[in-house]
């Protein structure tokens, strides 16, 4: 593992105003985060803010929001986020020289919506494959070395069977010294063994089984019989 812990420091802070707003990030704030195995997912509802949380932890190991690899400072230039600008990290063993000099860290962020850019930024050529193929491209060409990898949401352009490819990748990359770090929905990739699972929402963070998911069950639910949902849904 790379880093075992993150937390942000604020000396005082208005519970009403965004971030500070998302229980997620107060606890944050309070307890910081740990890490306790080389794969942590967060997951939670649309609005819970495990997107804000990943994207803050991204900023805090230097990469940049937009998305891309560590050696890519700045591709856009938006400002760090008030909360990424005070995200900090314990180290691992493994990861105190990477967390303390610039020149050795290593790591990449991928977030859905700017990932074509930062890939055609990386010399991946996303306008000749297909959004996932693009995806798959970075995932094997960039997901190779001990560091730090944020993910958001990269299921969002895979397909069943690419989702499990990633999942190879990110299992291949741990077993190198790699970390990942991954804001998901996806029941797929959560299930990958010896993954920690963080579930974000109004509680802030806490720690949860695969099969205690509110998505793993809604998902298994839903297949057995999608007319129990579609039937308050769609209208006749």
């Amino acid at each position: 593992m790379i880093v075992e812990r993150a937390y942000a420091h604020l000396s005082s802070y208005d519970e009403d105003t965004w971030p500070w707003s998302v229980p997620c990030v107060r606890q944050l704030l309070d307890e910081g985060l740990r890490f306790t195995a080389p794969v942590t997912f967060l997951v939670g509802e649309n609005g819970s803010g495990k997107s804000t949380l990943v994207e803050a932890l991204a900023e805090g190991f230097g990469l940049d929001s937009y998305g891309g690899s560590h050696d890519w400072r700045y591709a856009s230039p938006r400002a760090k986020s008030v909360l990424g600008e005070r995200v900090r990290f314990d180290a691992a063993a493994r990861g105190r020289r990477m967390v303390t000099s610039w020149s050795a860290r290593k790591g990449f962020f991928l977030r859905a919506e700017t990932a074509l850019d930062a890939l055609d930024r990386e010399g991946f050529s996303p306008e000749s494959r297909s959004h996932g193929e693009g995806f798959l491209a970075a995932f094997r060409g960039k997901f190779l070395h001990a560091g730090l990898y944020v993910l958001d949401e990269p299921e969002a352009a895979l397909s069943f069977s690419s989702c499990l490819e990633l999942i190879g990748h990110i299992d291949r990359l741990t077993k190198e010294g790699g970390q990942v770090i991954c804001a998901t929905h996806s029941p797929l990739l959560t299930a990958l063994p010896g993954a920690d699972i963080v579930e974000v929402g109004e509680h802030g963070m806490r720690r949860v089984a695969w099969q205690e998911l509110g998505v793993v069950d809604h998902w298994r639910r839903y297949l057995a019989d999608p007319q129990a949902y579609l039937r308050h849904i769609v209208e006749p």
